[in-house]
C-alpha cells in the first residue's frame, strides 16, 4: 500500500514527524521575526542603550532627561580634558652626582678570596 504522495507506508510516521516539525519551525520563525520588529520600535530612536534589557523601559521624559545628563557630563569631560594642560616633565640633570661609594672589588681579588674560603671548608665525605 502506497501514500498518496507516492511513499511506501512504514514511511508516513516518519513523513508526518518532518511536517509537523517544519510547520512548528515555521511558525516559531514567524514570531520571532514579529518580537524583533516590535522591538526596534523605541521610544527615543537613536538611543537603544536607554532601553535596559530587564524589560522595562523609561518613559520619553525619562529618556530625555537621561539623554540630556549624559550629553551634559560628556560636555564636562571634554571641557576638562581641553583646560588641563599636560604638566612639563622635570628635565634630567646634566651630569650625574659624583660617585660617594667605594668602587666594587676587581675580578681577582674576589676569584683568590673565594679561592681561600673554599680551601677553609670541609670537604663532604
Amino acid at each position: 500500500m502506497t501514500l498518496v504522495i507516492g511513499l511506501p507506508w512504514h514511511s508516513a510516521p516518519l513523513f508526518g514527524a518532518g511536517l509537523f516539525l517544519s510547520v512548528v519551525g515555521m511558525g516559531l520563525l514567524v514570531v520571532g521575526l514579529s518580537m524583533a520588529m516590535k522591538n526596534l520600535q523605541a521610544a527615543v530612536p537613536g538611543h537603544s542603550l536607554l532601553h535596559p534589557r530587564t524589560g522595562t523601559r523609561f518613559s520619553p521624559q525619562q529618556a530625555l532627561a537621561l539623554q540630556r545628563r549624559l550629553d551634559r557630563i560628556r560636555r564636562e569631560m571634554s571641557e576638562d580634558s581641553v583646560s588641563r594642560r599636560a604638566e612639563p616633565e622635570t628635565p634630567l640633570p646634566s651630569t650625574p652626582p659624583p660617585w660617594t661609594m667605594e668602587p666594587p672589588p676587581s675580578y681577582d681579588t674576589v676569584m683568590k678570596s673565594q679561592e681561600r674560603s673554599d680551601q677553609l671548608l670541609p670537604v663532604p665525605p
